[in-house]
């Protein structure tokens, strides 16, 4: 038995070890993964404006920049013990970009852009806010833009496991032009309003001055209404010709002013429509001004409350008084009245009124016997032309009229009964004195024949 177990225990032994073998044999075998070593290859940085660079005097910008990194490998060799660096020498790493203006007539109000890494064959955008100067001259001109990037100079292996990065820091400075194009700028330079009030029309003057570089030809001139501004254009569009630089205009405009709106300044615009030297028909930027506004043309009653007495006949007597800051032509008043009150003749000539200027106005007016004795109020309106010849119609103004009953000879006169009385006597005055008459006739009768007949003796 021992025998036997001996040869098969060494069998079993050789088997093992070719199997180690074979596994072995089989590790050997397997190739070992290759890395890659770079060799020469360097960012190439570019930029240019995205999309249009042409812009005009006073825009006020966000400028988009596009930066193209060109930069190509020029050697890669792969081996099988090499490590493959993390970084390609072509990348512009942790990219700082900053706008300058050079001299062009431009404001870079943005700080320096942090754009990241950029691979070579790839491309990434920044953005800058520009403000182009109101009277920047027509031209091309070239904005600095300063790159500052890092790239791997070189990678340097130790053994097989270990990679030694060299970067280095470098700054590129690159042209970026832009086109600015002539245009007109309109400039207000004076505002004058002539009977602008609340609630009428009036004028506008304007003097107006090209303060760009664009010669508009066919330009006009435009008037709107600015949002919901109570000031409204009532002809709003004026032909001005070719609009030179540097030269200025005289405008006239009529206007309307909302009713409701107090005195104060309120917003136009203003913007010129013309053809450019491309034959294009183009707009100016939108100005906006300011336009006085006075208070509307208002009356006031400067007349003391009147008394009047039940049953009577009264002439009202009412002072209106100018008391807007405009002349008002051809007023007229007129009387709205309420029971217990009739009017014949509610309507009175007031003429021109000037500001602060008084004109009394009549109206007969009839009192009801039994009117309650109060306090009424008339509502009174006058009607008139504005310094433009418009028809207006002033707010409704309250006449203060008391009725009252009447006091010392009128309560006399007004009682029936202290009327009757005096009727009576008086009757018996009259009566006594036609009486005393007579007997004074008599007497007087009866001693004329007595008197002829001492005469004849």
């Amino acid at each position: 038995m021992k025998q036997d177990s001996q040869p098969n225990s060494q069998g079993g032994k050789r088997t093992t070890g070719l199997v180690l073998l074979i596994l072995l044999a089989g590790m050997l075998a397997v190739p070992v993964s290759a890395g890659e070593k770079y060799l020469g290859g360097s960012p190439d940085l570019s930029a240019a404006v995205k999309g249009s660079n042409e812009f005009y005097p006073g825009d006020d910008i966000t400028l988009p920049v596009l930066i193209q990194n060109s930069g190509l490998l020029e050697y890669t060799f792969t081996y099988p013990t090499t490590l493959t660096p993390a970084d390609m020498p072509s990348t512009a790493k942790l990219m700082t970009v900053t706008l300058g203006s050079g001299d062009a007539p431009v404001i870079v109000t943005s700080d320096p852009q942090m754009a990241g890494d950029l691979k070579g064959g790839a491309s990434v955008g920044v953005s800058f806010h520009t403000r182009i100067l109101r009277d920047a001259p027509p031209g091309t001109y070239n904005l600095p833009l300063s790159i500052n990037y890092t790239y791997l100079f070189s990678a340097e292996q130790y053994g097989l496991d270990s990679l030694h990065y060299i970067y280095k820091q470098k700054e590129v400075v690159l042209d970026l032009p832009i086109h600015i194009r002539p245009k007109i700028i309109p400039d207000v330079e004076s505002v004058t309003p002539e009977s602008v009030y609340a609630g009428s029309e009036g004028y506008l003057a304007i003097t107006l001055l090209n303060a760009g570089n664009e010669e508009g030809r066919d330009a006009v001139v435009k008037l709107i209404r600015s949002g919901t501004s109570p000031v409204t254009p009532v002809a709003g569009n004026l032909y001005i010709g070719d609009f030179a630089p540097g030269s200025a205009r005289e405008l006239r405009y009529k206007i309307a002013v909302a009713r409701d709106s107090d005195a104060g300044t309120y917003p136009v615009d203003l913007v010129v429509e013309y053809t450019n030297s491309d034959g294009n028909t183009v707009s100016s930027d939108t100005v906006t001004i300011g336009v006085p506004v006075g208070d509307k043309i208002a009356f006031t009653v400067s007349s003391p409350p009147q008394t009047v007495n039940p049953g009577s006949k009264e002439t009202l007597e009412v002072i209106f008084r100018n008391s807007g800051h405009s002349t008002v032509y051809g007023a007229q008043a007129r009387l709205f009245t309420v029971d217990p009150f009739t009017s014949g003749d509610d309507l009175a000539y007031l003429g021109d009124m000037g500001p602060g200027e008084d004109r009394t106005a009549r109206f007969e007016v009839t009192v009801d016997r039994e009117a309650t004795i109060k306090e009424y109020g008339f509502d009174t309106e006058i009607r008139y032309r504005d310094a433009l010849g418009n028809d207006q119609v002033s707010d409704r103004i309250k006449v203060p009229v008391e009725v009252a009953n009447p006091s010392g000879i009128d309560a006399v006169l007004g009682n029936p009964f202290v009327l009757i009385i005096l009727g009576a006597a008086l009757l018996v005055v009259v009566y006594l004195l036609v009486t005393r008459r007579r007997k004074e006739l008599n007497a007087l009768i009866r001693k004329k024949p007595v008197e002829k007949q001492d005469r004849e003796r």
